[in-house]
């Protein structure tokens, strides 16, 4: 099936528009704030021109709860340094608690390890109070770190809500990542307690972590205490460790004084108290602490969850997800609205390939989630859910983690369900949310991410620094918002985190991706734009080259660079990796070369197609071109790559090997200019 880029996929029927919970905010500003927006659009423009009344808005119709009251909303609006809701004293697990149901599910859960089970609200609330004044007891105070490597379970769910009901400051990473890797994360912080598992299961193959546990404890000086869950093997007895912090196991703090969620008295913070702390993926360098607040939180959690997934006390939420990526924490944030989410913890693949859409259909989710890199799958083991699965329950479907091409989308509406709300979103761990995705009242087209997010003055920019309209330019954020980080943890000058985001246009985020609107409003991600291709003054983004790469007849992936070489020289040269049954030949390099030139340009087409065996990515699924792109223009791979960060770290040696190649391909002056 033949899929044109922007073409319309799906309108939104009307009944479906109008009980949307952006329709009902724009029937309630119509009431209490006199507002009336034809559409959108109009509703959008509003939100960022009039940045204070937007957010005064959200604040009143989602009734956040205040123990005393703020100031103003926005001191200034400056960035970094914006200062939200000053003299406001919030509290976001109380948020994230406060709507579900007496006798109405909460989480499901599903896993390679354990047997099927729900945990419903009562339980869910009790289990957090039970925890948290459990950590109260072990002296753990507002700003305290807290750090997890427990696996996507409701567990984890249930530690993070209970460190944030108390004041104290949550951090985690899933139990896949390697001790070196946690190390570079966690000895940032100076963590207090931590929560930890004996080991995971993936794929039917059983990962023991006690040896990396005791790495863990020995790196980790500032650590007093261990609660310790023996889940891949309920009979591992208590970890003996050097130097040993107070260790307990979970079941035993959890059954020492249970507490009922009514007893329980949450810390209101201030708004710009630390709630979390995320990390950058740590592919080039140490990665960044990157903190986020219970307020800014607490108000982002509300607009994205109801307005932007339309998420409702009836609806059930799925993300494919590990610890170690902040779609976990934007799990959590889904039951901010009492309904349902479905957490699991294993292999998506396993013990068949269709096992995500088998959950989907038990437990009825309204809304699915996965990466583009799933779908793929998908396609390619030739998965039909609609022939085999009551997906009726369904109504949208959430992609995030890289870009989706309009064959991801056309599938969708051929092997999923024709009235199908498909999205995509781009945003991520830095604001813990989203920048451009998706409206229950707008339409789907092809490829395209269905809008800028309210309260997101999101540009595409000029070299010049000029907005963009059907343009490509640098993804720049150009008013504050309340999600954006408070600061890197540790960087006493803030100096990391401005870098980062306020070096080129001083005063507005810019996020490092390369964006286009188009006149409608919709969005475009043509991957990073410091990983942009550069041809003869021309930039050109790699997803666009690899939307149609990966479309050729034998290509199963490819990576695609272009290196700067001395002199004012370039050589940009194709990794592709073929379908079992196809080699790398000159029929494949000529099909994929007209295909560049036909659907893109003759500066789409590389200096040279090299066969590898595997595109090498990060565990959130994206292709590490900026480290590889290093690695072949002569740096050491551990300090551009981090290994325990990858999906596939064993990938990253063929570029180390061809790095040789490109440095003897210099010496004979073998570029272009």
């Amino acid at each position: 099936m033949t899929i044109q880029e922007g073409e319309l996929l799906w309108t939104p029927r009307e009944a479906f528009a109008k009980s949307s919970q952006l329709a009902s905010f724009m029937d309630w500003l119509r009431v209490h704030r006199q507002l009336d927006f034809t559409d959108y659009a109009a509703l959008w423009q509003w939100s960022v021109d009039c940045l204070e009344d937007f957010w005064a808005a959200v604040w009143e119709y989602f009734e956040i709860e205040s123990s005393t009251p703020h100031e103003c909303v926005l001191k200034e609006r400056t960035m970094p340094g914006a200062e939200w809701f000053p003299g406001a004293r919030v509290n976001f697990a109380k948020h994230m608690l406060r709507k579900g149901r007496r006798g109405w599910p909460a989480i499901h859960h599903r896993s390679e390890i354990r047997p099927s089970a729900t945990l419903n609200w009562e339980d869910l609330r009790d289990q957090v109070a039970t925890l948290a004044e459990a950590m109260r007891r072990m002296g753990i105070r507002p700003g305290d770190r807290i750090v997890s490597t427990l696996p996507n379970t409701p567990e984890a769910v249930i530690a993070l809500l209970a460190t944030t009901a108390i004041g104290a400051v949550w951090s985690a990473c899933s139990p896949d990542f390697g001790a070196r890797s946690i190390l570079d994360r966690f000895q940032q912080i100076e963590p207090r307690l931590l929560f930890a598992v004996d080991g995971y299961r993936f794929g039917g193959k059983d990962f023991d972590r006690r040896t990396d546990l005791a790495r863990l404890v020995e790196g980790l000086p500032t650590l007093e205490h261990l609660v310790f869950l023996p889940d891949l093997d309920p009979a591992a007895p208590r970890p003996t460790l050097r130097p040993e912090p107070a260790v307990r196991l979970w079941s035993e703090v959890m059954a020492e004084q249970p507490l009922r969620y009514e007893d329980f008295r949450y810390e209101d913070v201030e708004f710009s108290h630390p709630l979390w702390i995320l990390y950058s993926s740590g592919t080039t360098g140490l990665p960044k602490a990157i903190t986020h607040s219970h307020g800014g939180m607490t108000l982002e959690t509300h607009k994205v969850i109801a307005f932007h997934a339309n998420q409702t006390p009836d609806s059930c939420l799925f993300f494919y997800t590990t610890t170690g990526w902040m779609m976990f924490n934007f799990m959590v944030m889904g039951l901010c609205q009492g309904g349902r989410i479905v957490l699991y913890d294993g292999n998506p693949l396993a013990p068949h390939v269709e096992r995500l859409w088998q959950l989907a259909a038990e437990h009825r989710v309204t809304m699915f989630g996965a990466s583009p890199t799933f779908v793929q799958m998908m396609i390619k083991a030739g998965v039909r859910p609609a022939k085999k699965y009551d997906l009726s329950a369904l109504e949208g479907v959430l992609l995030g983690g890289s870009p989706a091409t309009p064959e991801t989308f056309a599938w969708f509406y051929r092997e999923v369900k024709r009235d199908l709300w498909v999205t995509s979103q781009s945003g991520g761990t830095d604001v813990c949310s989203a920048f451009v995705g998706a409206s229950p009242t707008l339409p789907v087209y092809a490829g395209e991410i269905q809008t800028r997010l309210l309260g997101v003055d999101a540009h595409a920019l000029s070299d010049e620094g000029e907005p963009l309209t059907d343009g490509v330019g640098e993804l720049v954020i150009r008013k504050p918002m309340p999600s954006m980080p408070l600061y890197f943890w540790g960087d006493a000058d803030n100096r990391r985190y401005r870098d980062s985001y306020f070096d080129v246009y001083p005063g507005q985020w810019r996020h490092g991706d390369f964006f286009k609107v188009n006149q409608r409003g919709g969005c475009y991600i043509y991957g990073r734009s410091d990983s942009t291709l550069n041809r003869a003054g021309v930039r050109i983004g790699t997803a666009e080259i690899y939307r149609i790469v990966e479309n050729v007849e034998g290509v199963q992936d490819s990576l695609v660079l272009n290196l700067d070489l001395p002199g004012g020289s370039f050589f940009m040269p194709m990794f592709v990796v073929p379908k079992p049954g196809f080699m790398l030949d000159e029929a494949m390099q000529s099909r994929i070369t007209q295909a560049l030139r036909m659907q893109g340009s003759p500066r789409h087409v590389p200096d040279r197609y090299v066969a590898i065996a595997a595109v090498p990515y990060t565990l959130t699924g994206k292709k590490l071109e900026v480290p590889v792109r290093k690695i072949l223009l002569g740096a050491a791979p551990d300090k551009v790559a981090s290994r325990d960060a990858m999906m596939n770290p064993a990938s990253l040696q063929f570029f180390v090997d061809f790095a040789g190649e490109v440095r003897r391909m210099v010496e004979a002056g073998e570029q272009q200019r």
